[in-house]
């Protein structure tokens, strides 16, 4: 029998194992303790011994692949820290837990990430990667034995994801609405295997043409009637005039943020007026604190993204006539502006296949008034409008679309840019937010400024992408009481919170239009009724009459929106007013949207045929 030793030869002792298990034990005692102290992150009690056994399991598999104790604690360490510390992140920033859809979109974070956070990052990624290989003895027979039984355990979860989602469902259950009670109850392990199995049985088959064809009855109504125009007034079949569409990163009224005591009102009085005139409108998106590529999916594509993926990664795989490819197909010359890397977020191939003619990205612009990796709005706009000049010039009208970059956390400003607004003690990052908003507001309406100047006429739209991250948990916004630290504990007004971002339409000389809270994916068939566009389009499909409630999908659940007030139906609720009926509507919504962007796009019909509801998508754009 072997002795203890930091060099295990041909075989593993039994003190070698409990020393072994002993670690793992030990680590995640202090791992439990550091997530709580450091990110408020807990488990249910009745977690804690799965998830150990879990762990342990992992480390036994592990171990038996290693050549010595210390490389095997060394290697474990970092494996099981870098998951552990990834999902707090995740939990306090985003309020959910690490998915396996993370792990495909986290090649993202290197593209955001600059200096010393982008070597953290390296590091974090690498180490574990680097010291698993150094730890692996590949000349031992009991190595083959662990990798071939981590290997049949992959291969079951291919084989059999429904089978293995629905036991594990019944043995540990799910919500579908609130991820964060489901890692309480699970743990990091047996969640990622369990969200695994239920990604891979996710794999449906793409809509067939009966389906397209009822879930469109079902939308139109017993009517049977098209899809049609309900902005009123509308004339033209092909517009003219110039959309400009602004995106402002983080971009939110930190008024109602008591607790914090500004010293000052952030926004612009300009801005403020401005949005009074427009109603206090507010546009509802399906994402807090990150993943802005949903919100673009929405306002550019019209459909609502209901999966807490990000839908440009994965599920973007068509040429789909959006809303530039629509305003292209009328002449229009469809541009698109963001100085982040080009392809974060899978932003080149999902630009290209919605319909955008033209991309500016980091390497288009110059990066001449940098607030640390962020290039400040005020260099943005000024060198977007430098571009246009020449188009707006022209006989073509254009739709410029613009995706700011400044405002992101943990929003940095540069020596240009002193701090004006003070919070109360413990606030930090309250204040911080609060001063880059004041820049911000003030940049943008300057802009405003000098592109009503040049264009009075064109339809401008602008509006946050979504609430900006304040805190932990939710911090920032509990101390208000405008959120609770968990979403299992969020009241139907605080859901509306959630997504509540300010919205300004501005119709041309005609001026501000007030419009209320309108869902991000509604917004694209708003536009087209106010450039007098009655071309069928894709838009259409989720056009809801006036006197309808308007729904706000969020992964799990959805927000029935009516004139006084905001029911939430989580999960597979029915029950409650306009339940039944909304879920219904979003059911044929995914059926529709799955045809289009992933299936055979059934619905896009010959355009010669009577009863084609769409046109058919043009060519690819260069």
């Amino acid at each position: 029998m072997n002795r203890l030793s930091p060099s295990l030869g041909p075989g593993h002792a039994l003190p070698s194992w409990a020393a072994a298990l002993a670690f793992v034990a030990l680590w995640y005692a202090a791992a439990q303790a550091t997530m709580w102290r450091v990110f408020q992150v807990e488990l249910w009690p009745s977690t804690y011994a799965p998830d150990l056994i879990a762990h342990l399991l992992l480390g036994a598999l592990l171990f038996g692949m290693a050549r010595s104790l210390p490389r095997f604690m060394l290697a474990t360490a970092a494996i099981f820290t870098t998951l552990t510390l990834g999902n707090a992140f995740k939990l306090t920033i985003l309020g959910a837990p690490v998915t396996p859809d993370d792990f495909v979109a986290a090649r993202n974070m290197f593209l955001l990430l600059g200096g010393w956070q982008l070597a953290g990052v390296i590091l974090m990624v690498t180490a574990p990667l680097l010291l698993l290989g150094w730890m692996i003895d590949w000349r031992q027979r009991r190595t083959w034995f662990s990798l071939g039984a981590i290997g049949c355990g992959i291969a079951a979860v291919v084989v059999f994801p429904v089978s293995l989602t629905t036991a594990m469902d019944d043995y540990f259950d799910n919500s579908v609405w609130n991820q964060t009670e489901n890692f309480q109850r699970r743990g990091l392990p047996i969640h990622l295997l369990q969200e695994s199995a239920r990604n891979l049985s996710r794999r449906e088959t793409p809509p067939t043409p009966a389906q397209v064809t009822a879930a469109l009855s079902q939308l139109r109504g017993p009517t049977e009637q098209p899809f049609v125009d309900v902005a009123g007034g509308a004339t033209s079949l092909t517009p003219q005039r110039n959309l400009h569409m602004i995106v402002l990163e983080s971009f939110w009224d930190p008024r109602p943020l008591k607790a914090s005591r500004l010293s000052g009102d952030p926004l612009d009085p300009a801005f403020r007026k401005l949005w009074a005139a427009a109603g206090h409108s507010h546009g509802l998106a399906p994402v807090f604190g990150g993943y802005t590529a949903n919100t673009e999916f929405e306002v550019l594509c019209g459909f609502p993204v209901t999966r807490d993926n990000v839908f440009f990664e994965g599920s973007l795989r068509r040429d789909v006539p959006c809303l530039p490819r629509h305003l292209a197909d009328a002449g229009y010359r469809t541009l698109a502006s963001h100085p982040n890397a080009a392809s974060f977020w899978n932003r080149v191939n999902a630009y290209r296949r919605i319909g955008f003619q033209t991309y500016w990205a980091d390497k288009d612009f110059v990066l001449d008034d940098m607030n640390r990796e962020f290039l400040s709005d005020a260099s943005l706009y000024r060198q977007v409008l430098a571009k246009l000049e020449p188009e707006l010039r022209g006989p073509q009208p254009i739709f410029n679309y613009v995706l700011t970059y400044f405002g992101h956390m943990d929003y940095p400003l540069n020596a240009q840019r002193p701090a004006k607004i003070k919070a109360a003690k413990g606030h930090d990052m309250v204040a911080a937010y609060a001063n880059t908003l004041y820049y911000k507001s003030r940049e943008l309406m300057a802009f405003l400024r000098d592109l009503q100047r040049l264009d009075p006429d064109g339809l401008i739209v602008l509006f946050g992408d979504h609430l900006p991250f304040l805190g932990p948990n939710f911090g920032g916004f509990t101390e208000s009481g405008l959120l609770a630290s968990q979403r299992g504990d969020f009241t139907d007004a605080m859901f509306r919170t959630l997504v509540a971002t300010p919205l300004i339409v501005i119709d041309g000389q005609r001026g501000p239009v007030a419009i209320g809270d309108l869902p991000f994916y509604q917004l694209p068939a708003h536009l087209l009724g106010l450039l007098g566009d009655q071309r069928p389009s894709i838009m259409d499909v989720t056009r809801q009459a006036p006197d309808r409630p308007r729904v706000r999908p969020l992964p799990g659940l959805h927000l029935v929106l009516g004139q006084k007030k905001v029911t939430t139906c989580r999960g597979a609720e029915t029950d409650g007013a306009g339940c039944g009926v909304s879920t219904d509507w979003l059911n044929a919504v995914e059926v529709i949207k799955a045809d289009l962007f992933s299936g055979a796009q059934h619905v896009l019909l010959d355009q010669h045929r009577p009863d084609a509801p769409f046109r058919e998508a043009s060519a690819t754009p260069h």
